[in-house]
């Protein structure tokens, strides 16, 4: 029977993950038929190989409790029942910030957007006044005199 599962890499207490699929009976780090994805539980960034796992869920790999959540997380078995097959290459699940860390949560910016109407115009008038400046005369360069 085929699983997925988290094969370990990385510096010792340091670890990163490949969501790999490999046989049920071979070794935490044996050969993968294929890697899926990687997680990293450190910063909680996942990127996921969607066509690779939906093909290997059709065929009924048995994903593991954690690689099931991360797989839950990206929203992958909606896409199996819909019957998108491989429509997205890769999926990016950015870290999350927690708020008890420190780090603040992004907000709404308090800066008014530009008007894409705008952004033509101001091209353009830039395009023009640089093509409008005549190009400035370059200075002579100064020989240095030679005393005999």
């Amino acid at each position: 029977m085929v699983k997925l599962r988290l094969k370990r890499y990385g510096k010792r207490r340091q670890p990163s993950y490949r969501i790999i699929a490999i046989e049920s009976k071979t070794r935490r780090e044996g050969r993968p038929l294929e890697e899926l994805g990687y997680y990293n539980p450190r910063t909680k960034e996942t990127v996921l190989e969607t066509a690779g796992l939906l093909k290997w869920l059709r065929r009924g790999a048995q994903p593991t409790d954690t690689v099931d959540g991360i797989l839950k997380k990206a929203g992958l078995y909606e896409m199996l029942k819909a019957g998108e097959g491989g429509v997205v290459a890769a999926i990016r699940i950015p870290a999350i910030a927690k708020p008890e860390a420190g780090i603040p949560e992004p907000g709404p910016s308090t800066e008014e957007p530009a008007a894409a109407a705008d952004l033509p115009e101001a091209s353009a008038e830039a395009a023009a006044e640089a093509n409008s400046q005549e190009p400035e005369p370059e200075a002579e360069e100064k020989k240095p005199q030679v005393e005999a």
